[in-house]
């Protein structure tokens, strides 16, 4: 199947009132084989639940096997799938779990049939057709139902030696694009430079010219310090160490998380065909994040930046 046919069924099992990781769970499972895995656990918050997904697919030489290729996460990052009882339908804010989704159908497709991977692949989001919403400049945002936190603990693992944050980010006038745009390299706390081989791969599956979306400091800080962010998609850097880029997917004008009837099949899948192609390449090890010898010499020069990785120190106190 190509990947916009996994995109258009996993939009159809997420775009329900009753849409579960056990659900989604089992639609992966009728399309991989025994050595992958794939695990659901529902956790709950101040605002109710949802169930995190986390599926594996294992390399050819990947840890998984006793290999040395590495690994490359995939987070579907997000508020929640909908907005009941508020609003009825799919949300805006739910197209990075599809994209991940829709990554691990194709990836699990593609492990049955013998096309595998030199590396593993960890794709992880969570599923929530109820999640509540917030105020948020331009445009209302998503919220969810377990804090960042509890996210970057279930959805970051150790062995990701990189990570791609695939995450809807309409809502704002930074990135005036319809389509894919990808970010800095962010890292313990630095901004890197953008990685010319996610360039290169971005316009071989887009065929147009790749757009890069511009962060700041804060917006690689936790939520929780006060701080205006861009959105959620590079929350995942702030706990590992390892390479992170953000995918968003984006749209010309704002367009709020909480709107539903808003999100484009095609720009979904395209996301999706980004993530396929940076985990055959990574894993291969022919794709990098960033220069490892400049990222050592920018913190030989400058010191560790890791103390963005925190919430910071409180006002008045040292």
């Amino acid at each position: 199947m190509i990947v916009l046919s996994h995109v258009l069924t996993v939009l159809d099992l997420l775009d329900r009132p009753d849409a579960s990781g056990k659900l989604v769970a089992h639609h992966l499972r009728s399309l991989g084989d025994d050595a992958c895995s794939i695990a659901v656990e529902t956790v709950a918050g101040e605002q109710g639940s949802t169930d995190f997904l986390q599926v594996t697919v294992p390399g050819s030489r990947g840890r998984t096997a006793g290999g040395d290729a590495p690994t490359l996460g995939v987070v579907g990052r997000l508020g929640g799938l909908g907005a009941r009882p508020e609003l009825i339908g799919y949300v805006s804010d739910g197209d990075g779990a599809t994209a991940a989704v829709a990554t691990a159908a194709k990836l699990l497709a593609m492990h049955a049939r013998g096309d595998v991977l030199p590396g593993d692949v960890v794709i992880s989001t969570h599923i929530c057709p109820d999640a509540p919403t917030r105020p948020h400049d331009p445009v209302p945002f998503m919220d969810s139902p377990v804090d960042i936190t509890a996210m970057n603990e279930h959805e970051v693992t150790s062995e990701m030696d990189a990570v791609l944050s695939i995450d809807t980010t309409k809502g704002n006038r930074i990135v005036n694009h319809r389509g894919i745009a990808i970010s800095p390299t962010v890292r313990a706390g630095y901004i890197l430079p953008v990685s010319a081989d996610l360039i290169s791969i971005l316009e071989t599956v887009s065929g147009e010219p790749a757009v890069v979306f511009a962060l700041s400091t804060q917006d690689i800080t936790p939520y929780g310090n006060g701080l205006h962010h861009l959105n959620s998609i590079l929350q995942p850097a702030v706990a590992t160490a390892a390479p992170v880029v953000g995918v968003a997917i984006t749209t010309v004008t704002p367009v709020a998380g909480c709107a539903t009837g808003a999100s484009h099949e095609v720009d979904i899948a395209l996301a999706a065909r980004f993530a396929l192609e940076v985990a055959k390449g990574f894993t291969a090890g022919v794709v990098s994040f960033h220069d490892e010898a400049q990222a050592a010499l920018l913190e030989s020069l400058y010191g560790p930046a890791t103390h963005l990785q925190t919430t910071g120190t409180v006002p008045g106190h040292s």
